[in-house]
């Protein structure tokens, strides 16, 4: 089996760019900040204070989350309810990054991530995948691009699907979100260190998706 780990801050395409290049290889694409965005819905639902690292644990044993693929696709479901479209709301972004940073999120989310890469060809992307979830990978990368592009990406995104966005707000809660996931104590956001750098942000979706695919093929062969 090949594993591909494509990690990197948020914002920087990395979904769109891994499920797209995927596709065109075959491979299973597998979005863990899904699973985490999956735990932050599940606090706010509950209305857990996501400064409290006792009570987020203390959702986990009553939590049951799932992948499935339905026509290729990669679906999340929250004990037993599709929230594919729930989790992409910015409040879930945000509480993501809180959970995220709590051990024992990690470590209940962390076989479920490596389970998929023992039976497929994988490409799974996220922040700590290269460094702990899949430290084997055949290849890794670390896709990146300024706050600034992502802001205006993020922004774009949101405005083509007729949701309000305020640039401003978003480029402050991409730079908030990468201290936060920089500077956690549990698998902090790095590259790493036989991971390949790519910026994308002087490049299209198309150029990047390109050049992901060739770096994966260069490095498989």
């Amino acid at each position: 089996m090949i594993s591909v780990a494509i990690d990197g801050p948020a914002g920087a395409g990395k979904s769109t760019i891994a499920k797209t290049a995927a596709s065109k290889l075959g491979f299973i694409y597998v979005d863990t900040g899904a699973l985490y965005r999956a735990v932050g819905l599940q606090c706010i639902r509950k209305g857990i204070n996501t400064e409290d690292n006792a009570a987020i644990i203390s959702v986990l044993p009553e939590t049951e989350i799932k992948i499935v693929f339905r026509d290729g696709e990669q679906r999340v479901l929250l004990d037993g309810s599709d929230v594919s479209e729930e989790i992409r709301t910015e409040q879930a972004s945000m509480t993501a990054s809180k959970v995220s940073s709590v051990p024992e999120v990690r470590a209940f989310l962390l076989e479920l991530q490596r389970s998929f890469a023992k039976t497929d060809n994988v490409i799974m992307d996220g922040r700590d995948i290269g460094t702990v979830v899949l430290p084997d990978s055949k290849v890794k990368i670390f896709l990146t691009a300024s706050p600034e592009a992502r802001a205006r990406r993020r922004t774009a995104q949101l405005e083509e699907k007729g949701v309000s966005a305020d640039y401003e707000t978003i480029l402050s809660d991409i730079i908030k979100r990468d201290h936060n996931d920089t500077h956690r104590e549990t698998a902090p956001l790095k590259p790493a260190a036989d991971s390949i750098l790519l910026d994308t942000t002087e490049l299209d979706l198309e150029q990047s998706i390109n050049r992901i695919i060739e770096i994966i093929k260069e490095n498989v062969q």
